[in-house]
């Protein structure tokens, strides 16, 4: 198997998950292509063995025909015509074995060369040998590296220029070696004629034109295969990286996800409570000397604000580290927090200062997912008051619920000192969020007495017996 080249896109996987699938994993799967892949040089070595054999023994075929021939007449006897066969073929043999090794770098120039080299091998010695093998196997090449119209055209165009020098010079060719390799017993007898040399036969010709054009066919079809296994190869690679490309921004859209998630949730623990806490214990020090039963019962307050608010930060540590120590997964650990009881939220803030008249606090909410919805949403609205509008001479909450739909209004007068600045904003983020989640909606702006209004829309179903204050 091949190893991806250091750099590139394929040699690297994903973080936290697997290697990249390469396209040479895909393609060669099989024992000898895994053994080409670790050693391309064999496959070159087998080829120019394969072209050298075939030539040695189609070389004894030529030379049997040129006797044959000869014995018929065909050739005069003593002529060099023998040894001019012989050596043309395997020359061509040779020289084709020598180019075909650059037919996988360069098979364009390849196969022009071996062009060249038929014609030259027609040209000199009459015979075109296995060089058709070996443009066979270099247009192989050409197929399976370039386009489907490169490749016609380079076959086309050498099928052309061998067919012609092949009709012009060739001695003896596929016809001539089946027809006269045998060897022919003429006795003592002369020949019937003598000839310098067979004359011309368009038939003969043709047989190896057409043993040509079949060699071509079969190297540009195999090539074209070669190509289409490749090219499914690297789609099946592309589509597996984007697969894990895709799994990755998942898992990091989860990741934010939850991110987001625990900081709102960290927010409403440290926001709500907290600044609770802050006000509970400044009233409770103003009483502590002119009530001091009020300053008691601040402290209380304070005090279960502060141990719902450390029940909720372990809620939301917990969900940080799911497994317990022992390496297996614990039951899970909820991480929002569940009160969902709008009548205590109210009167904690109303014990931490806040001027509340509220209305609707015992309309039938639907379920409980809408019930905490308007609890946390109540929370925040309250929270702002607290922190951003101090000394505000009221404050108004309101709950009412229609035929579709539950409306929950927070609505301030505006304070008379400077709050605690202008915030992140994170708990208006929040409040829509938490509305978007259930289908509903949120306005929140100045209101017309110089406070600030929230109203949130949330659907509802009809009244229903599983419906709770």
């Amino acid at each position: 198997m091949t190893t991806p080249r250091a750099g590139s896109p394929e040699a690297h996987g994903t973080p936290g998950g697997p290697p990249a699938l390469t396209a040479s994993q895909v393609q060669r799967q099989t024992t000898a292509g895994r053994l080409l892949a670790a050693h391309p040089w064999t496959a070159h070595v087998a080829l120019v063995a394969l072209v050298l054999l075939v030539g040695a023994v189609t070389a004894a075929l030529a030379s049997e025909t040129v006797r044959g021939a000869t014995a018929l007449g065909l050739f005069l006897p003593g002529s060099p015509v023998h040894d001019r066969v012989v050596r043309a073929w395997l020359a061509g043999a040779l020289l084709g074995a020598l180019v075909l090794p650059a037919r996988n770098r360069w098979p364009l120039a390849v196969t022009a060369v071996l062009t060249g080299l038929a014609v030259l091998s027609l040209g000199v010695g009459g015979v075109l040998g296995v060089l058709g093998l070996c443009l066979a196997w270099a247009l192989r090449a050409v197929a399976a590296r370039h386009s489907a119209r490169t490749a016609w055209v380079a076959g086309a165009s050498a099928l052309a220029v061998v067919a012609v020098g092949a009709w012009w010079w060739q001695d003896v060719g596929l016809a001539e070696v089946l027809l006269w390799s045998d060897e022919i017993p003429v006795g003592d007898r002369p020949p019937v004629q003598q000839l310098t040399g067979p004359g011309f036969s368009s038939g003969r010709r043709s047989w190896t034109v057409v043993l040509l054009l079949v060699l071509l066919l079969l190297g540009g079809l195999t090539g074209a295969g070669v190509q289409a296994r490749r090219v499914h190869a690297r789609d099946l690679a592309e589509r597996y990286a984007a697969l894990a490309r895709e799994r990755d921004a998942s898992a990091a859209l989860a990741r934010s996800a939850e991110r987001a998630r625990i900081a709102r949730e960290v927010h409403d623990v440290v926001a709500h409570s907290v600044s609770v806490m802050v006000a509970l214990s400044d009233g409770a020090a103003a009483a502590l000397d002119r009530a001091p039963g009020a300053s008691r019962q601040a402290l209380a307050e304070l005090s279960r604000t502060g141990r719902e608010a450390l029940a909720d930060m372990r809620g939301v540590l917990g969900s940080l580290q799911p497994d317990d120590e022992g390496g297996a997964a614990g039951p899970p650990v909820p991480t929002a927090p569940t009160e969902t009881d709008l009548r205590a939220v109210v009167e904690r803030f109303r014990s931490a200062g806040l001027p509340l008249t509220a209305s609707g606090l015992e309309v039938a909410l639907p379920d409980t997912a809408v019930r905490l919805a308007v609890v946390r949403i109540v929370t925040e609205g309250l929270t702002n008051v607290l922190r951003h509008a101090p000394g505000t001479p009221s404050v108004a909450v309101a709950l009412r619920r229609g035929e579709d739909a539950v409306e929950v209004e927070v609505v301030d007068a505006g304070g008379t000192r400077a709050g605690d600045g202008g915030g992140t904003r994170r708990g208006l983020v929040g409040m829509r969020e938490r509305a978007a989640l259930l289908g509903g909606s949120v306005e929140a702006g100045p209101a017309g007495t110089g406070g600030w209004r929230v109203r949130v829309v949330l659907p509802a179903g009809a009244p229903g017996g599983r419906d709770r204050p």
